[in-house]
C-alpha cells in the first residue's frame, strides 16, 4: 500500500508531462501535414546533375 503513495503521484506527473509535450508539438506544427512526406517519397524524381566543371576530352 505504501508503494501506491509513491507510484500514483509519479504516474500523474508523467501523464501531465506527456500532455504538455503533446500540446507543445501541436503548437509547433508537428502534426500539420502528415501526408506530404509520404507523397514526396512517391513523387520524387531525382534527375542526375550535370557537372559543369568537368572538361570534355575535346576541351583539353
Amino acid at each position: 500500500m505504501e508503494a501506491l503513495h509513491i507510484m500514483v503521484p509519479i504516474a500523474i506527473i508523467l501523464v501531465v508531462i506527456a500532455i504538455i509535450i503533446f500540446f507543445w508539438a501541436i503548437k509547433n506544427g508537428q502534426f500539420d501535414d502528415l501526408e506530404r512526406q509520404g507523397m514526396n517519397l512517391l513523387l520524387d524524381d531525382d534527375k542526375p546533375k550535370k557537372d559543369k566543371k568537368t572538361k570534355s576530352p575535346e576541351q583539353e
